[in-house]
């Protein structure tokens, strides 16, 4: 199978590598505490944002884009962009009930845009070597959560101090810093937005 690989699939592996490495640190973040252990799983996705557009420059210069290498690229995004961040903001201490509907419903998002993407990506493209805009917005985008918990665990908001404190909603406990989730898988599913494809 790796001789069917292209140079570009490589960089995207490293993207999904980031991911896989951003969840096991937000998970010895729970075990030790450690606020390094934190800081490197937010890190983590940037630089698998870095892979997943070096992944794609490295395509069109090779001129080597192929079906495998967008479902690998979908595949890696969901767990740097989806799972990662999510697993960061549990991390933080987005636990609660409530907050688990929230941060399962941005995965979902992040994988149904993913889907969406690839089955009509070659009708928006409608010729050309990439399409020209994005339905909603790229999953990507969850670099900005992962941001926001980052300059929260800077000011020392995290676990029982979460930024925005919490809310008891009937039997579960809902943080509004979870609703940053919600509007960003939102904006994922968005059929209306279409945002410019650089």
């Amino acid at each position: 199978m790796i001789r069917g690989f292209h140079l570009a699939d490589f960089f995207t592996l490293a993207n999904a590598a980031c991911g896989v490495l951003s969840v096991f640190f937000a998970m010895a973040y729970v075990g030790s505490g450690s606020i390094v252990h934190f800081y490197v799983a937010a890190a983590l996705t940037p630089l698998a944002l870095i892979f997943d557009v070096l992944d794609g420059r490295v395509a069109r210069w090779r001129h080597q884009s192929s079906p495998l290498g967008r479902e690998l690229d979908s595949l890696s995004d969901v767990i740097s962009f989806g799972v990662g961040p999510a697993a960061l903001g549990y991390a933080a201490g987005l636990s609660g009930g409530w907050d688990l509907v929230v941060l399962s419903y941005f995965v979902c998002c992040g994988v149904s845009r993913l889907a969406r993407y690839n089955v009509t990506a070659e009708s928006l493209a409608a010729g050309a070597d990439k399409v020209a805009y994005f339905e909603g917005t790229p999953i990507p985008t969850s670099v900005l959560l992962t941001a926001v918990l980052a300059l929260a665990a800077w000011q020392g908001r995290l676990g029982d101090e979460i930024l925005f404190g919490a809310w008891q909603l009937g039997p579960w406990v809902l943080h509004p810093l979870s609703l940053l989730f919600a509007l960003s898988g939102t904006l994922m599913i968005s059929k209306t937005l279409h945002i410019p494809k650089v």
